[in-house]
């Protein structure tokens, strides 16, 4: 089976794959068909008013190498090419040594509103005094974080000037919530502040939440690329590299580019955060934000030409994802994704993320530098019309070929093709036009 390129294996073949070359059981391949993964069951504990379990194909991201080390990158998502794009670019990547990733640590931050202030200087000077005290109160409030090191670090204090009721303040606790997402922990804590900071102020705690904009838990990676690497088709390293850097400048100077050039970061990070259970919509809120903190919405990467001619990449996004708790606990796949990746805490999950994010924004800069975006979509986009249009197994394949060669990726035109076809003396079954 080694022979064969990983994405001409079927589908069995594939997994037979993984459990050759990975430690994972039969029990964690299981979890990611229908009949082993989520349970109607389960998913009733998990949610209010379920009603079943809803499926997205998962896929291996192959060829990542992230701080010296191979990764198997498992992958939710329904969009064609990112499968095939991320992993090509991976691979790229290993000429120049792979990805280079760090992780802050993971410190979210819990808001508390005070409102009904009279002197808001003098409750900012009362809180900030008292600011020991106030972090000793939280001692114990979560046993098993702090035993691992974890629990509140810090706590800061905001004036919100300008507000439709307003000027007001906002106390920021900081803390460690170690390997888990962290939004019960510092919500319970943002409670658990509350009366003690009326009773300093004199105010009125109002919204006790954590925020999203998880900036003081970030993730970085870096990649650099030979230009000789990038040499594709009719197109030289230093024309890729040149039209890769022209891309970004694009994204960089213009927020209608920059909203699509993000959106294509987080077609690699989304999908790894819903592969291992995690909250996709946090972490989604929290890139699009730090995008903005500038006060103008701009790209989340970086990419320039080297001291050598290389090219250069980067890119840096809060990521508040945990490896315990939630729904890494009890939903199956995303147990066995995160034992695929071997990630031992929730700053190797981010490391891989980044990593991940990075490789898929340079696959869309570099189609868009050369082929343009729509040339690599096209085939796996022609096999879902064909799937839509009722092809069987064997004739999905030919059918696609077949919209590609017409110019017309129709549901219309696949269907009036198999119309042609289960006429002829073939039957259902084209297979043997291959």
């Amino acid at each position: 089976m080694e022979h064969k390129k990983f994405y001409l294996m079927s589908l069995a073949e594939r997994r037979e794959w993984l459990q050759s070359q990975t430690r994972l059981s039969a029990e964690d391949l299981r979890a990611w068909l229908p009949e082993g993964g989520l349970s109607a069951e389960r998913a009733d504990h998990m949610i209010e008013n379920a009603v079943g379990v809803f499926g997205l194909p998962l896929g291996i991201a192959r060829n990542f190498v992230i701080n010296g080390r191979s990764v198997l990158v498992p992958m939710a998502v329904e969009e064609p090419s990112i499968l095939a794009g991320v992993s090509f670019m991976a691979k790229l990547a290993q000429a120049g040594g792979g990805f280079s990733a760090w992780a802050n640590p993971p410190e979210m931050i819990a808001q508390i509103q005070l409102l009904d202030i009279k002197d808001l200087d003098a409750a900012r000077t009362q809180i900030l005094s008292h600011k020991a005290e106030l972090l000793e109160t939280l001692k114990g409030l979560h046993p098993t974080i702090e035993s691992l090191g974890g629990g509140a670090r810090d706590l800061q204090v905001r004036q919100i000037a300008n507000s439709a009721i307003g000027p007001f303040l906002v106390a920021h606790l900081i803390y460690d919530v170690r390997d888990v997402m962290g939004a019960n922990a510092v919500n319970t804590a943002a409670e658990a502040l509350a009366a003690p900071l009326e009773q300093l102020t004199g105010g009125r705690a109002h919204l006790r939440i954590l925020s999203n904009l998880a900036d003081r838990r970030l993730a970085g990676a870096e990649v650099s690329i030979p230009a000789d690497a990038l040499t594709f088709a009719d197109f030289s390293g230093e024309q890729v590299r040149g039209g890769i850097l022209e891309a970004w400048a694009f994204a960089a100077a213009d927020p209608y580019r920059a909203a699509t050039h993000n959106k294509g970061i987080m077609n690699g990070v989304d999908a790894v955060v819903i592969a291992t259970g995690n909250d996709w919509r946090a972490v989604e809120a929290g890139a699009h934000a730090y995008a903005a903190r500038s006060g103008r919405y701009t790209s989340l990467s970086r990419w320039t030409k080297g001291d050598h001619g290389e090219l250069a990449g980067e890119l840096e996004i809060p990521l508040a994802v945990g490896t315990v708790g939630g729904a890494t606990r009890v939903h199956p796949g995303a147990a066995a994704a995160l034992q695929l990746m071997k990630v031992k805490s929730a700053r190797e999950l981010s490391e891989v993320i980044v990593s991940v994010g990075l490789a898929q924004n340079l696959g869309a800069l570099r189609a868009l530098a050369t082929e343009g975006i729509q040339r690599g979509h096209m085939s796996l986009h022609a096999r879902q019309v064909a799937l839509a249009a009722g092809a069987t197994p064997g004739q999905v394949e030919p059918l696609a070929q077949a919209l590609i060669a017409s110019g017309r990726i129709t549901l219309s035109e696949a269907r009036g093709i198999l119309e042609q076809w289960n006429g002829n003396e073939h039957g259902n079954d084209t297979s043997s036009r291959r």
